[in-house]
């Protein structure tokens, strides 16, 4: 995206720079926005609402380096009309690899990876449909730190993200999270491509996450999450399927959820690609209700400006089974990056 706005600053906060004085660094603004029209299925009631949506957001983003060779980032993230969404903080030791601290929304650990199943706009259950789809999301929802080493050998990428509890970030010397029913615990991710393991084209991750519980109903175990995605590029095709697993450590209600996505695209030429997009997730419950979404799609670029349009359905949306939880939509984007 094009830079809006540039801030010269001297450090990017007082905790780095007692580590070692930094040098000066630029603030930045990236941001976009998009207009959408969805227009619901023949099941759904016709007065549900205005079809006309407008999505809008920014970041801004810092870096800058200290006198030890450190380099620091910094990012802070607004989503649509100006709701904050997440701040992290990154510091890149040369010969260590990278640390960034998370206050805890999204994008650390095995939520890199909920679901990377290939698609060109949107996933199946991302249609405006509110499927109430269950992924994986380890302790990115709670404060956290990640750590990506830098020493592995090319092609393998891996990142350990650790939650000492659960909640989002404290303001300044406070805590967060006392009475939170999940507790900390820890993720861990690897990416392969073709640079380790020989095949082009082919790119293999997976992950696995720990979080304790505290003294939820029916407790009977930790929160274990896996999941484990494979991607496969050749020519203009993509093809991807991932598998992932919740076990949220309960004896009654909710107690798993088994998924499953699948997703193949074809990039027709540099600006225009169509895709197909699958979700099942099963919830192992009293009824063991699996809730499904799928789409096609097309996107087509020129320069800042996308139009993009997904034809949806969700089927047992919130793993309820009755027929008012089965819908369908058609949305139409444009989009507008700055």
């Amino acid at each position: 995206m094009n830079k809006l706005t540039k801030i010269g600053a001297s450090a990017l906060c007082g905790s780095l720079a007692a580590i070692s004085g930094a040098n000066a660094g630029a603030l930045t603004v990236a941001g976009g926005i998009d207009m959408t029209w969805s227009s619901m299925g023949q099941n759904q009631n016709s007065s549900s609402g205005n079809p006309i949506g407008i999505g809008s957001n920014y970041t801004l983003s810092g870096s800058g380096e200290m006198d030890n060779g450190w380099t620091a980032g910094l990012s802070i993230a607004m989503t649509n009309a100006n709701a904050y969404s997440n701040t992290n903080v990154s510091v890149t030791i040369p010969s260590l690899g990278d640390l960034r601290i998370s206050q805890g929304v999204s994008g650390s650990g095995i939520d890199r990876i909920d679901d990377i199943t290939p698609n060109v706009w949107e996933e199946a259950y991302a249609s405006g449909l509110s499927t109430g789809i269950n992924t994986v999301g380890g302790v990115s929802g709670s404060a956290n730190i990640e750590y990506t080493p830098n020493m592995l050998p090319e092609g393998l990428t891996a990142r350990i993200a650790y939650s000492p509890s659960g909640g989002s970030a404290g303001a300044d010397k406070t805590t967060s999270g006392a009475g939170n029913t999940v507790g900390g615990g820890y993720d861990v991710i690897v990416s392969a491509t073709d640079a380790i393991h020989g095949m082009a084209g082919l790119t293999l991750d997976a992950g696995i996450s720990s979080r304790s519980n505290k003294g939820s109903t029916n407790q009977n175990g930790d929160l274990d999450e896996n999941t484990l995605a494979i991607t496969y590029a050749v020519g203009s095709f993509t093809l991807g399927y991932q598998m992932s697993e919740e076990d949220l450590g309960t004896s009654a209600a909710e107690q798993q959820y088994d998924n499953d996505g699948y997703g193949i695209t074809f990039a027709i030429n540099d600006d225009l690609s169509i895709g197909y997009n699958k979700y099942e997730s099963k919830q192992t419950n009293a009824t063991n209700v699996t809730a499904e979404a799928d789409s096609v799609q097309i996107a087509y670029s020129m320069g800042g400006a996308s139009v993009r349009v997904m034809s949806a359905s969700a089927d047992n949306m919130d793993y309820n089974t009755g027929a008012a939880y089965d819908r369908d939509n058609t949305v139409i984007s444009v989009s507008l990056a700055f």
